[in-house]
């Protein structure tokens, strides 16, 4: 087994913070590609990417605060 992934478990906190970074990077690259497919239903499908990318940014900032939290809770044990 990898000495790494051993030494390292990731808190619950820790992993939806990476997921939801994960889910906003995979957003950003779909409205890219929307951008340069320059369809007739453009505009549709902009407007998706925006709210898609609104929400995952959300959802990351939500997380990134419960993480933040967390940590601020260990560091006062």
């Amino acid at each position: 087994m990898n000495k790494q992934a051993t030494a390292f478990q990731m808190t619950r906190s820790e992993q939806e913070t990476e997921n939801e970074a994960n889910r906003l990077t995979t957003q950003i690259e779909a409205a890219l590609a929307a951008v340069a497919m320059r369809s007739p239903d453009e505009e549709d499908s902009l407007e998706s990417a925006a709210d898609r990318i609104e929400r995952a940014a959300r959802d990351l900032a939500t997380a990134l605060r419960g993480l933040a939290q967390e940590r601020k809770d260990a560091k006062d044990q």
